[in-house]
């Protein structure tokens, strides 16, 4: 099966970008939501609750995030207490095909370990970014 891990912009997406995230996974995967397997490192799922807590925008999104992570995503455990090292650490184990993200770092890190990033390009759509 095809996992996908989710970054902390990944699972804000839709109230930050109104970006449809899942619907376009679909797209770009070209898969059905069940032909893949959506995952959020722990330190994804505790940074989005931490942002959560505060105000504003970003807050809400963060809120929407948390819960889209616990509806959608398994949860998986890294050394790694940040949520970026998380996701460099599952693209570094092999434990993952793609990495969600809008950081432009952390997508470099990803595609030196030889991992695809999906991101957004143009208003709200997503795209494939091979290694």
């Amino acid at each position: 099966m095809v996992v996908v891990a989710m970054d902390t912009s990944a699972l804000m997406m839709p109230v930050e970008l109104d970006v449809r995230v899942f619907d376009e996974l679909d797209r770009v995967l070209g898969l059905a939501a069940d032909a893949y397997e959506l995952v959020a490192p722990r330190a994804v799922v505790e940074e989005l609750e931490a942002l959560a807590t505060g105000g504003g925008e970003e807050a809400v999104a963060a809120s929407v995030g948390s819960d889209l992570a616990a509806d959608r995503c398994r949860t998986v455990e890294t050394e790694a207490s940040y949520a970026d090292d998380a996701l460099v650490e599952l693209a570094e184990r092999g434990e993952c095909d793609y990495v969600v993200t809008n950081d432009r770092p952390l997508r470099d890190r990803v595609l030196e370990r030889g991992v695809r990033v999906i991101g957004i390009r143009g208003r709200n759509r997503l795209h494939i970014t091979e290694p």
